[in-house]
């Protein structure tokens, strides 16, 4: 039974424990669905490969709002290794070349326009687009220090007056 399981370890995001650890890469702009059907190819060809020190892990991603990019992996079984982190960044890295997006870059700031309308602005940027009204303490912000799928659920989108953001409000 290992040898079928590990010949594909390759999950479904739904179907991720909530503890499964999560990485969430922010592109600048959305995705083309052209763009988009190659990264979840690739993604998938990935997933399905990626281990730790050889051994399989139930791994998967998912894309949301067209632009934010989530692995995951249930490390319960086993962690991730340094090398398998490393892994997926060469992938990121080659997404990144083929579509001339920046993902792994972390100093950026997402949040919501009118619905689910998502902005990802450098955190240089943050200070123009709140005194421009583009960003208020009510806006929805991604928080990017989600460890685990349950994390999505609960602290992913927060008031930027509840996030580090709040400095820039008048109280």
């Amino acid at each position: 039974m290992k040898d079928k399981l590990s010949a594909n370890m390759y999950l479904e995001f739904d179907q991720m424990p909530a503890q499964a650890r999560i990485w969430v890469y922010q592109s600048e702009r959305k995705f083309t669905a052209t763009e988009k059907a190659w990264i979840e190819d690739r993604l998938r060809q990935f997933c399905v490969n990626w281990n730790t020190h050889g051994a399989m892990m139930p791994t998967s991603f998912t894309i949301k709002f067209d632009q934010v990019i989530i692995l995951s992996v249930d490390e319960s079984q086993l962690g991730a290794s340094g090398c398998s982190i490393d892994s997926s960044v060469r992938t990121l890295r080659e997404i990144e070349q083929k579509l001339g997006v920046n993902l792994l870059d972390q100093g950026k700031v997402g949040f919501l326009e009118e619905g689910d309308s998502l902005i990802v602005n450098s955190v240089f940027k943050v200070k123009e687009s709140v005194q421009n009204g583009i960003l208020n303490q009510d806006t929805l912000v991604l928080n990017p220090m989600v460890r685990e799928k349950k994390d999505l659920k609960d602290n992913w989108l927060m008031s930027a007056k509840d996030t580090w953001l709040n400095k820039y409000f008048r109280n």
